[in-house]
């Protein structure tokens, strides 16, 4: 969970970004759907959580699995110890299955919950193999385990007491050597029979760990649909639960923003380019906050962040996390204006200073315009005075053309 330190330090950085109303401000203003959702939040956190409580039911099922060999095997045990010491009663055999399948439920119970873990370990291992490089590696196994098998024929005729060792250490060298090659040549060992090992649009290691504000910004749909982001997503527990908060907000611009994020994850879950995994990750140092958690987490499992706030960027930036920023994307997407440039305008509302008009260019940027306050609500022609670049895109100003001369 969330300490509320945490929620509350990151809510006020939210509305520092998109404003207390839910606006977002200057280029990276956004138009939501502010129709009620299909699906209240709560549904919506538990179909995200389906994948994870199905998991914890495996586990649990494996466990008692696990226990039940063991208890079978304490049974047994106890029969055969009251047979070896000459009970042949009932009452004394009985006493042994019960006091060998008493045994065995206790120390069934720590070896399945030890094994549920081993396996949980193996599976995120595997998780962060590509299977293209698990088949190129299981294909040099075996034949490195070939290869052992023809060098361990002559070694048969040495002693015993040195050939046995010496073939042991032969199968786990080659069988070492020949799983990290078929990892390494992995795409060469595809091409040999005219395989790609992958799609065109797809890399190993392709996994992106999901800031809140990316979801909350509402185009990452869109770029989905798109292609542009494809492969895995991570969501942690902290994000979503970051979410479920604005989504549950008493103002009704974050309410409406939030649970547009929710319909978001919903849709993302069902797009077939990504694969959206909630990740309880309880790895971390207790108190862990949420931005802390997300780099780690980026990090430890070789994928990139995608947050569009500035200072996660920056941390992350730092330690060498790669970094993807939906307002970066825009921005760099955004024809360029420059200074002295004449550009048409409809003036909208007046700005924070005296005499300040304000309008929007067609792709979000905000133009201030200098003396303009008496125009607004019409379209005039504005020459660009300066062009400042803000971390959420630019920040245009200039002044009516017909007063460009004073």
């Amino acid at each position: 969970m969330i300490r509320r330190g945490d929620r509350d330090m990151r809510r006020q950085r939210f509305e520092r970004t998109v404003g207390p109303e839910g606006d977002a401000l200057g280029s990276s203003a956004l138009v939501l759907n502010l129709a009620p959702p299909q699906e209240a939040p709560d549904e919506a956190m538990a179909r995200l959580e389906g994948r994870e409580s199905g998991s914890s039911k495996a586990q649990g099922l494996l466990v008692e699995f696990v226990r039940l060999i063991i208890v079978a095997l304490g049974a047994a045990s106890g029969w055969e110890v009251a047979l070896a010491t000459g009970a042949e009663r009932t009452g004394p055999l009985l006493l042994g299955i019960i006091l060998g399948s008493g045994i065995g439920y206790v120390v069934g119970g720590v070896f399945g919950r030890t094994t549920v873990s081993a396996v949980s370990q193996l599976e995120r291992q595997f998780t962060r193999i590509p299977a293209a490089d698990v088949l190129a590696g299981g294909t040099g196994l075996f034949l490195g385990i070939i290869v052992a098998t023809l060098v361990s024929v002559p070694l048969f005729h040495l002693p015993s007491v040195a050939a046995y060792p010496t073939v042991a250490f032969s199968y786990l060298l080659c069988s070492s050597v020949g799983y990290k090659v078929g990892r390494v040549k992995s795409e060469d060992l595809f091409a040999l029979f005219g395989v790609k090992p992958w799609p065109a649009d797809h890399r190993p290691g392709q996994v992106t760990v999901v800031d809140s504000s990316a979801i909350l910004d509402g185009r990452i749909m869109g770029l989905v649909r798109m292609g542009f982001v494809n492969g895995t997503l991570l969501i942690t527990r902290g994000v979503l639960e970051e979410i479920q908060a604005v989504a549950d907000s008493s103002n009704p611009g974050r309410r409406s923003r939030g649970r547009k994020a929710l319909d978001v994850l919903l849709a993302m879950k069902r797009h077939s380019s990504v694969d959206v995994v909630l990740v309880r990750d309880d790895a971390g140092p207790a108190g862990e906050s949420t931005d802390s958690q997300l780099v780690r987490l980026a990090k430890g499992r070789g994928g990139v962040l995608m947050t569009n706030d500035s200072a996660l960027a920056k941390i992350a930036g730092a330690l060498d996390v790669p970094v993807r920023s939906i307002y970066g994307l825009a921005d760099a997407l955004r024809p360029p204006v420059f200074a002295g440039e004449n550009v048409p305008l409809r003036l909208t509302r007046q700005g924070r200073e005296s005499g300040q008009g304000i309008g929007y260019l067609d792709d979000g940027t905000m133009v201030i315009v200098e003396d303009a306050d008496r125009l607004i609500g019409e379209t005039v022609e504005v020459s660009v005075t300066n062009v400042i670049q803000t971390p959420t895109g630019q920040l245009v100003f200039g002044r009516l053309a017909t007063d460009a001369s004073w």
